[in-house]
């Protein structure tokens, strides 16, 4: 279905279908093409509003009967690591970081499908071609990059496509060596991440979704300050053990009060 203000974007809603992250519940998502001149603005200002970008669309979860898929960003100016996240920036201090336009290679499928097949063999990506996984890097109508990790050797280890918004940097989608396991490259990549967004001046690295009760976002929340879009705007997680976002259907917005609501690029609601 369709739902477009006057002079505004054309925003859809997706069919319901299994939620992937939580077992019994619908998903649904609200979302809008990227295109013509103003798509980086529009990535730039509805990023901040808890969208994400996947290829030329933008899109938020808009479930009938739970909110609990939160978008989630590091604050990069307050953020200190770990003893533990230390101890993992010391073991990747061997790798190369190249950021490279977003342009598909063959070393990077092959990474891809290695990852996918040790981590993800049951997902929605497991079955993605060659020219689908192209499809994934070079279809973006905003300004991205292709980071790429090499060891000693020059071998490929890990790659992350990233978003450059007006006010961070976006991880649209990262993936890496599913047999380098001592590395723990996935928290590396966050990590390196914030030290690229330090060093743009820029405040904050977005992470896409971290969803209370899902094992598979659970890694986000050992982040801090993590901040998550909630209510309508950002706030700090002080505590994820204690995020009210279950089933609540009397307290969802319709979808046209949610598109009304929407703040974009030229200030218009």
């Amino acid at each position: 279905m369709r739902y477009t203000p006057p002079n505004l974007p054309q925003f859809y809603v997706t069919a319901p279908q299994p939620c992937p992250y939580l077992d019994g519940q619908i998903e649904r998502k609200l979302f809008t093409a990227l295109q013509g001149g103003d798509s980086q603005r529009l990535n730039d200002a509805l990023s901040a509003q808890g969208f994400r970008r996947s290829q030329n669309v933008l899109y938020r979860p808009s479930c009938v009967d739970c909110s609990a898929c939160l978008s989630a960003r590091i604050r990069v100016a307050d953020f200190a690591p770990s003893r533990s996240q230390r101890r993992i920036i010391r073991k990747n201090g061997d790798l190369d970081r190249a950021g490279t336009s977003p342009w598909a290679t063959e070393d990077q499928y092959m990474l891809f499908r290695r990852y996918l097949d040790r981590r993800h063999a049951d997902g929605g990506m497991a079955d993605m071609d060659m020219f689908e996984f192209a499809a994934m890097i070079e279809e973006t109508p905003v300004r991205s990059r292709v980071i790429e990790y090499t060891d000693a050797e020059g071998a490929l280890t890990a790659t992350c496509l990233t978003d450059v918004l007006s006010d961070g940097v976006s991880m649209v989608y990262s993936f890496f060596d599913p047999d380098a396991t001592s590395r723990s490259l996935g928290t590396y990549l966050i990590l390196d991440h914030i030290e690229i967004a330090r060093e743009a001046g820029l405040p904050y690295v977005y992470l896409g979704y971290w969803v209370p009760g899902s094992q598979k976002m659970a890694y986000k929340a050992r982040f801090r300050p993590l901040e998550i879009y909630l209510k309508g705007q950002w706030q700090d997680l002080t505590d994820p053990a204690n995020v009210a976002t279950g089933p609540q259907p009397v307290q969802m917005d319709r979808i046209q009060d949610q598109v009304a609501a929407i703040q974009l690029p030229d200030g218009n609601v």
